[in-house]
C-alpha cells in the first residue's frame, strides 16, 4: 500500500464514522471536502480549503471534538488526532505544526527532579501526587491543582513533572508558562489578530502546566479562553497541571464553571516545612553547592527563619557568601555572624540597594540601564542581566516577583531560571565566578 493510499485508507474509516457522530448539514459542508495528505507522529493531517473553513472545524458546533471522537472510535493505532492545513495560511500551515511539537513558554530549571525535592510531613501527598501525574500524565488525577504560600515549592514540582516527563516520555509535548505569560499572549494574540494560532498553540499539547493561576481572577475574557482550552485538553485526556497560592474555591471573581473544572480532579496543598524538614532541605542545597554544613549550623539556620522555603536559602546563600568573603570554614560563628551583618541595622547592608546593583552591573558590563531592564536577548546582555537577577537574589531580602518587577516587569520564574542558572555557572566557570564576586565588591564599596 503506497503512502498516499494509505492516508486515503484511513480517511475513508475516518469519514465513515464522523458521518454517524455529525449532521447531514454539518458533514457536508464541513467535514466533506476535507483531503488527507500527510502523517505527522500519531495526526493525521488534513488539508482545509479556507482559513474560515479550518476555524469553524476547530472553534463551532464540536465538529473538532466529534472528529477526534471518529478517530478514537476507529481505533487506528498509530493515528490518534488530527492537525488542519491551508494552503498559504500564517496559522494552519505544516510548518506550524511541526514548529509546535518542540516548545515551552518557560524555562524549565533541569535542577528540579522529584529526586531533588526534599518531602517532609506536609508535603508528601501533594508529592505523591506529582509523581503519579508525570508516571501516567492524563489517566491519573486531571487536572492536578496544586496550592499553597509562596516559596514552598509548588514550581518546583511543576518543573519536576516536566523533566520527568521529557525522559520518560520524550514523544510528548509539554508546554510550562505562567498565568501571567498566558494573559499576555492572549492580549497580543488579540491586538495582532492571531488568536487562532494562540489556540492552537495552547491546545496542541500533551501536558498544559500553568503557574499561579489565582491571576485569573477579575479576568472575565482570559477567563473565558483558558475554559475552553481546558475544555478541549481534557476532552482528549490531555494532563492539566495548575498551581496557586490559595484553593480554587477561595479564588475571588473566578467564574463558576471554571471552579468546578478546577476542583474536578485532584487538590493538593504544600504544608510549611516542619524543624526537621527545613534541616534536611539545607543538608540537601548545601551539599548541592558543594558547602557540608556542621549541623548546629544547620539547626541554627532552620531556626526563626519564618515558613518560606526560599527565605531559608536566602539564609544559607549568606553563610556561603561570608564563608567565601571572609575565607573561612563554615561554623557557627561565622554563620550568626553572616546573618547579622545582613540585617537592616548594619550601615553597609542598609546601603545595598537594588539600583546599586543594577549602577555595579552596567558599569562592569558596559551596558545601558535602559538595555538591561528592557527585552534586548543579545548574549551579552542576557549574561548581564542573569547575574544582575542573580546578585539580587544573593545581597536583597526580596521575593523574586519584587526582584522580576525591578528588572522590566519579568516573570518570577526567569528571575529563578537565572538565578538557579549562574549557582550553577559558577560551579565550574571561574570566569563568572569572579565576575560575581567583583560586582558584589563593588556594591558594598559604593
Amino acid at each position: 500500500m503506497t503512502e498516499k493510499t494509505q492516508l486515503q485508507f484511513i480517511w475513508k474509516q475516518v469519514k465513515d464514522k464522523a458521518q454517524e457522530l455529525i449532521s447531514p448539514v454539518s458533514f457536508n459542508a464541513y467535514i466533506e471536502d476535507l483531503e488527507p495528505v500527510d502523517l505527522l507522529g500519531r495526526k493525521l493531517i488534513l488539508k482545509a480549503a479556507t482559513d474560515l473553513r479550518a476555524n469553524t472545524i476547530m472553534e463551532k458546533n464540536n465538529l473538532c471534538e466529534r472528529l477526534r471522537l471518529a478517530i478514537e472510535k476507529c481505533d487506528l493505532g498509530l493515528v490518534n488526532d488530527f492537525r488542519l492545513v491551508v494552503d498559504g495560511s500564517e496559522v494552519y500551515s505544516l510548518e506550524v505544526e511541526r514548529e509546535s511539537e518542540i516548545f515551552q513558554s518557560a524555562p524549565i530549571n533541569k535542577a528540579f527532579t522529584f529526586d531533588s525535592f526534599v518531602t517532609g510531613s506536609g508535603s508528601k501527598f501533594v508529592y505523591a501526587a506529582a509523581k503519579s501525574v508525570a508516571e501516567a500524565p492524563g489517566e491519573s488525577f486531571n487536572p492536578l491543582f496544586i496550592y499553597g504560600e509562596s516559596g514552598l515549592g509548588k514550581t518546583h514540582l511543576m518543573h519536576a513533572i516536566a523533566n520527568y516527563i521529557a525522559q520518560h516520555y520524550p514523544e510528548k509535548k509539554v508546554l510550562y508558562t505562567t498565568c501571567e505569560n498566558f494573559l499576555n499572549e492572549f492580549i497580543d494574540s488579540i491586538a495582532q489578530k492571531s488568536s487562532a494560532k494562540f489556540r492552537l498553540r495552547y491546545r496542541n499539547v500533551d501536558v498544559l502546566m500553568i503557574d499561579d493561576v489565582q491571576f485569573l481572577k477579575d479576568k472575565r475574557q482570559v477567563q473565558e479562553e483558558f475554559f475552553h482550552t481546558f475544555n478541549e485538553l481534557s476532552s482528549q485526556k490531555k494532563q492539566i497541571v495548575l498551581t496557586s497560592d490559595r484553593p480554587p474555591k477561595e479564588i475571588a471573581t473566578l467564574e463558576e464553571r471554571l471552579r468546578t473544572r478546577f476542583e474536578g480532579g485532584m487538590i493538593a496543598d504544600v504544608q510549611p516545612p516542619d524543624t526537621e524538614t527545613k534541616i534536611a532541605i539545607l543538608k540537601r542545597k548545601a551539599l548541592d553547592r558543594k558547602f557540608p554544613m556542621p549541623d548546629e549550623v544547620l539547626e541554627f539556620l532552620a531556626s526563626d527563619s519564618g515558613h518560606d522555603v526560599r527565605t531559608l536559602e536566602g539564609r544559607l546563600t549568606k553563610v556561603i557568601f561570608a564563608s567565601k568573603l571572609h575565607e573561612e570554614p563554615i561554623s557557627l560563628r561565622l554563620a550568626m555572624q553572616a546573618l547579622n551583618e545582613s540585617v537592616s541595622e548594619s550601615k553597609e547592608q542598609e546601603e545595598v540597594t537594588p539600583e546599586k546593583i543594577i549602577a555595579a552591573v552596567c558599569g562592569y558590563f558596559k551596558q545601558k540601564r535602559e538595555d538591561l531592564v528592557g527585552k534586548g536577548k543579545k548574549a551579552d546582555l542576557v549574561k548581564a542581566r542573569q547575574i544582575c537577577a542573580y546578585v539580587m537574589c544573593e545581597m536583597l531580602s526580596l521575593p523574586l516577583v519584587a526582584i522580576g518587577n525591578l528588572l522590566g516587569g519579568r516573570d518570577h520564574t526567569t528571575i529563578m531560571y537565572a538565578r538557579d542558572k549562574i549557582e550553577e555557572l559558577k560551579k565550574f566557570n571561574e570566569k563568572i565566578n569572579k565576575e560575581v564576586d567583583d560586582i558584589k565588591n563593588i556594591v558594598l564599596k559604593q
